[in-house]
């Protein structure tokens, strides 16, 4: 069976690789030509640009996603599970000190590993083609908070998980399960005013008469949201976008500030057309909910898993813990989650032409949107021609040539 996994694990991974292959090589072929629509804000000279930021960091990627790959047999086929194993259970006696532990230490030491890529990402790739704004200081500030944040964040977790497992050994599942959706609540509410702010600086939009505009185009799509505000992304990168965040009272749009220097009141006004069309059409929600159907099955799937004595022997172990269990089995389920990809890939498309058809509608300026996304493309490198194949295997969002497309035929 170790056999088996290692020859599945390997063919996957197979799998992955000739995507992105078969994509650079559809770049590398059609990379040259403008898409009609876009000629007035992409020149052949931001196209090439474009084209070589593609390849420049799908190239780090690569590099990146073997090292992990490496890493990940080492560990899982060549035994180093088992020696890490024993040496968390020495530490302590106490089985969930233990397992937070297990989590904490092996992130810290997956991050320490990956450092050498994210220097390389953000000093190198992104700072050659004009993005990285960051000081070195910068970025070690935002590492350090960042981790400090994820083993707080991990230790509650796994503290509050394997207690539950301890405390109800038949039923763990369901109370594990309701357990994570209430945490995962808690923390859409709470992100937008805790964890968020200790990154970025949010404040009300500054922009001369834009906030009447926002205001007016609310009240006709008949919803309230908390806020919108924009964020000072400025200090990290010239990268620009918007988002949704937070739930009930608490949600609010986020416009980075590199956003609002590069458009137009009618195109910033069509962005967020695009992200409360979202919220309007009730994808959020639904997202949510069909999160927590998929997550209920996983944790009924773990529970039977784990209790199966034979899951270490799938790769070729005798005796593990808990913990390590939990790792093997999530090993085991990004192989079955895999060929999940697409169909997840697709219902994220779906809601985002849904949202770019509700903006059109409610600004009635389906250009604005149109030329907003040309921009963002334009802005930020995208690539302009994936493969029809990769892009539906793995693009949460449409291509934007197709999107734009779509946008001016409802013109």
């Amino acid at each position: 069976m170790k056999l088996l996994l290692f020859v599945l694990f390997a063919l996957t991974t197979a799998f992955t690789y000739w995507l992105r292959h078969i994509n650079l090589a559809h770049l590398k072929k059609h990379g040259a030509v403008v898409p009609d629509g876009f000629g007035d804000a992409i020149s052949q000279e931001k196209l090439q640009k474009t084209v070589d930021y593609t390849f420049a960091t799908s190239r780090l990627g690569l590099w990146e996603s073997l090292f992990d790959n490496l890493l990940l047999v080492v560990f899982l086929f060549g035994g180093l599970l088992a020696l890490y194993d024993a040496f968390i259970t020495a530490l302590s006696g106490s089985a969930v000190i233990a397992a937070i532990l297990f989590f904490i230490i092996l992130f810290w030491l997956q991050t320490a590993l990956e450092l050498p890529f994210s220097l390389y990402g953000t000093f190198v790739v992104e700072a050659g083609f004009g993005f990285n704004t960051m000081t070195l200081r910068l970025w070690l500030m935002d590492l350090v908070k960042s981790q400090a944040i994820g083993a707080l964040i991990t230790a509650l977790l796994i503290g509050a998980v394997f207690s539950l497992i301890g405390w109800s050994p038949l039923h763990w599942w369901l109370w594990v399960w309701a357990f994570l959706a209430l945490f995962g609540l808690f923390m859409m509410f709470i992100s937008p005013y805790v964890i968020e702010p200790l990154f970025n600086k949010f404040e009300p939009v500054t922009e001369p008469g834009l906030a009447e505009e926002i205001g007016a185009m609310m009240a006709r799509a008949g919803l309230q949201v908390g806020k919108v505000v924009q964020m000072d992304a400025s200090r990290r990168s010239k990268h620009s976008n918007a988002y949704f965040t937070g739930i009930g009272k608490v949600k609010r749009i986020v416009l980075y500030d590199t956003l609002l220097q590069q458009m137009s009141h009618a195109e910033i006004v069509a962005v967020l057309a695009h992200e409360i069309g979202h919220w309007k059409l009730g994808h959020i929600w639904k997202r949510l909910l069909v999160a927590e159907m998929v997550a209920l099955a996983v944790s009924y799937g773990a529970f039977a898993a784990l209790g199966w004595q034979g899951l270490p022997g799938l790769l070729g172990y005798t005796a593990l813990s808990l913990p390590a269990r939990l790792v093997i089995l999530g090993f085991i389920a990004s192989l079955i989650s895999l060929p999940f990809t697409p169909l997840f890939s697709w219902l994220s498309r779906r809601d985002e032409y849904g949202a770019d058809r509700f903006a059109a509608e409610t600004t009635g300026d389906p250009e604005a949107l149109a030329t907003a996304l040309i921009k963002l493309s334009a802005e930020n490198l995208s690539n302009l021609h994936p493969h029809p194949l990769y892009a539906g295997f793995y693009y949460s969002h449409p291509p934007v040539v197709e999107r734009v497309k779509m946008l001016r035929i409802l013109d």
